[in-house]
């Protein structure tokens, strides 16, 4: 037997705690001697608190056997009811078992009696199945009389009686019987086609019958919701589902409005997609649209359910159709006019308050929720195209211009001038005034097409410059053949660079945006070219005067004294003259350009080897000659507005003082000093000098030749080359003067 501490172990352990815990206790309160006159007392207060704790556990106890009590008399009730319920249900067996012979005789009753409800309810709807063809007749009477209610409610019943009974069929596993009654009630088919036929023409009509005869509109939609009512109780149910359902008349409904509205509209015959006619055809289109819109908002609204939403449908019908519409015209090969029109009428017309934003229509019409008539690739492709017709255009016209401009320039007339009596023509008014056109329009759709156009318009002016550099040089070939054609030939030379000058001033006014007016690098480039050009051609026009001069020096009888450089300052008086028919900044350049061609000329004759001063007598002459040559140029332009410090013909003073030095053996120095000042002076430059001189020998030659030889120049940025230009004829001599340095 086990002993209660090997049963309880708990308690023994609990007992031990307390026991330390009371050891604890009294050590501690007792530990004084002082405190041991209390003892009796802890021990009085100890004993009422375990008779308390002893009394309430004997009380709760109490309770938990009074409990298990009371549950076990419960569980002894119910095992006694438990048995009494087996045995009823064990007689309730035997019954059955008993009465099973007799449920036999009650299936027989049961299938007579399904029989004899069948045939009852066969017989309730002979009359209506003897009269269905008398229906169906009498539907169509009605139908053709317009008495849709009417005529739909009779169909209506018949569809509900055929319906009714394939219903029947179906639940019965009768199928085979179901193509009796479908063939019994064919006419239902023929019925149902001749009212939607006139459902749909009424719907069809529906824009002018709400004008003029809305009972008519409103009959044809309560047919519509009728059937639409039917369709959703039939698809709820989803037990069986008669043949021809759901019918979705109200899909229909959409669908031929939707139809009716695309082909009065958008589905005629080809039309005329250029000038006049396609602006006839949108402006017939705007005016359509908004009237019908007005009726839609204005009377059918009033006529159908409001779920219906039709003012919606109808707004967004016309968006969708017009955005369709605008696709296919945008497939036609349109000119710049047409695509305009469509850019315009699709930005800005369509959403004006002349079309969708008109007050007849707002709030209740809004497309902003519809997205926009283009889209933004089919508005990109559209701007390049229109670009591109415009460039046509614009290729034309400058054409026409340059043709007009050319054919001028041969005229028997001087060209006009402007009020300060420069010469111009009107060329460039006419090219800016048609690009800034062509801009200006362009603007008027949108930003990025005025830019697409602007940058456009850039390309083919520098284009036109180009074409019209080439016709100044065909010009310029022409007065070749003979000087005297066209008469005013250096007169239209001016004027073309007064032109330029006029479309280089004008080139920023084109751009869209005012603070950023700069004419690009490759434009400024072709005005650069296209006023060079013309200016060589006027230098050559000069030059070709000067040379017949120029080949008279360097000679004897020039040294002797002649009038050769006061005829040379004639003919440069006389170009300045007609170059001040220029303006300033171009006139400057062809007076510089001018001064650097008779100083190149001048040295140009000097070094051509016609002439070696055989004394010094000779070398004085030639040294005076040079002075009053050059004194006599330098003033001409000084007088002409040309500063000195500007002026080429300083090279004639400094090559005068080579050939004015009396010791030969310091032309070293000289020459260094020389080509110094002018570094792109070559070799046979100074050989051809020294020859002039007449008394320069092999060995100081040679010593000039091996001095500039260890003295490379480099040109600086802001030198203007003379000497390079100019040419020195191959000497006689077959062999070299130096190693590596052939004339």
């Amino acid at each position: 037997a086990s002993s209660p501490d090997d049963e309880w172990p708990e308690a023994e352990k609990a007992e031990k705690l307390a026991r330390g815990a009371a050891l604890k206790w009294a050590s501690g309160v007792f530990y004084c001697p002082e405190k041991l006159e209390g003892l009796g007392q802890y021990r009085s207060r100890e004993t009422q608190r375990n008779s308390s704790i002893q009394s309430r556990l004997k009380s709760t106890v109490q309770s938990y056997l009074e409990g298990v009590s009371v549950g076990l008399e419960q569980l002894r009730s119910a095992a006694q009811e438990v048995q009494s319920v087996c045995q009823d249900l064990g007689a309730a067996q035997w019954a059955l078992l008993d009465s099973a012979d007799r449920f036999q005789g009650l299936q027989q009753m049961r299938a007579l009696m399904a029989e004899h409800v069948q045939l009852a309810s066969v017989v309730q709807v002979l009359p209506q199945l003897f009269s269905v063809h008398e229906v169906f007749s009498h539907t169509l009477q009605l139908l053709r009389g317009q008495h849709l209610l009417e005529a739909h409610a009779e169909l209506m019943m018949m569809e509900h009686l055929r319906d009714d009974i394939l219903s029947q069929l179906h639940l019965r596993g009768l199928s085979s019987a179901q193509a009796t009654v479908l063939s019994y009630f064919g006419g239902l088919q023929e019925l149902n086609e001749s009212l939607a036929k006139q459902l749909w023409d009424i719907v069809g009509s529906s824009l002018q019958l709400v004008r003029e005869d809305p009972v008519l509109f409103v009959t044809a939609v309560r047919v519509i919701e009728r059937e639409e009512k039917i369709d959703d109780t039939l698809l709820l149910e989803a037990t069986f589902l008669p043949p021809g359902r759901p019918k979705g008349w109200r899909q229909k409904f959409y669908h031929v409005l939707q139809e009716t509205i695309t082909g009065a509209h958008f589905h005629a015959a080809r039309m005329d997609a250029e000038g006049p006619g396609l602006a006839r055809h949108l402006a017939a289109l705007q005016k359509d649209i908004v009237s019908e819109l007005r009726v839609v908002k204005d009377l059918m609204v009033q006529c159908v359910p409001a779920h219906y939403n039709i003012l919606s449908v109808c707004t967004a019908t016309y968006h969708q159709a017009l955005t369709s519409h605008l696709q296919d015209i945008l497939r036609e090969d349109l000119d710049k006019q047409a695509l305009f029109l469509l850019l315009e009428w699709a930005l800005h017309v369509y959403h004006s308050p002349e079309m969708m934003g008109h007050p007849d229509l707002l709030p209740e019409v809004d497309v902003s929720a519809l997205g926009p008539l283009m889209s933004p690739e089919l508005m990109e492709l559209t701007e390049r195209k229109y670009v591109v017709k415009v460039k046509a255009s614009v290729l034309v016209w400058m054409q026409r211009t340059l043709e007009v401009e050319f054919k001028e320039w041969f005229r028997e007339e001087e060209p006009e001038t402007d009020h300060e009596g420069f010469f111009q023509s009107a060329l460039p008014v006419i090219v800016i005034q048609m690009l800034n056109e062509n801009i200006q329009v362009a603007s008027l759709i949108t930003d990025s097409l005025q830019q697409k156009v602007y940058n456009m318009a850039l390309e083919e002016l520098e284009a036109f410059l180009g074409r019209l550099r080439e016709a100044l040089v065909q010009c310029g070939k022409e007065h070749q053949k003979d000087r005297t054609i066209p008469k005013y030939y250096v007169s239209y030379l001016l004027a073309m660079l007064n032109n330029n000058l006029a479309l280089s001033s004008s080139v920023s006014s084109l751009h869209p945006d005012t603070a950023h007016r700069e004419v690009p690098t490759s434009l400024r480039a072709a005005l650069d070219r296209m006023q060079k050009k013309a200016c060589q051609l006027l230098l050559e026009e000069l030059l070709l005067d000067l040379q017949p001069l120029c080949l008279q020096l360097p000679s004897r009888k020039w040294l002797s004294g002649s009038q050769l450089v006061s005829s040379m300052c004639e003919v440069i008086d006389k170009y300045v003259k007609d170059f001040s028919r220029v303006k300033k900044p171009v006139f400057t350049l062809l007076l510089m350009e001018s001064e650097l061609l008779v100083a190149s000329q001048y040295l140009r004759a000097l070094m051509q080897k016609k002439m070696v001063c055989k004394s010094e007598e000779e070398r004085g002459q030639l040294c005076d000659r040079l002075l009053q040559d050059a004194t006599q140029l330098r003033e001409l332009f000084c007088g002409l507005g040309l500063d000195r410090s500007q002026q080429s013909l300083e090279a004639i003073f400094a090559l005068r003082e080579l050939i004015c030095l009396k010791d030969p053996a310091l032309l070293s120095l000289e020459v260094l000093g020389f080509i110094t000042k002018y570094p792109d002076v070559s070799d046979e430059h100074i050989s051809t000098l020294l020859d002039l001189r007449g008394d320069v020998s092999k060995e100081v030659r040679h010593m000039v030749l091996e001095m500039m030889a260890q003295h490379p120049q480099v040109l600086p940025e802001s030198y203007r080359p003379i000497f390079s230009t100019i040419l020195v004829p191959a000497p006689e001599l077959p062999f070299c003067l130096r190693k590596g340095k052939c004339a």
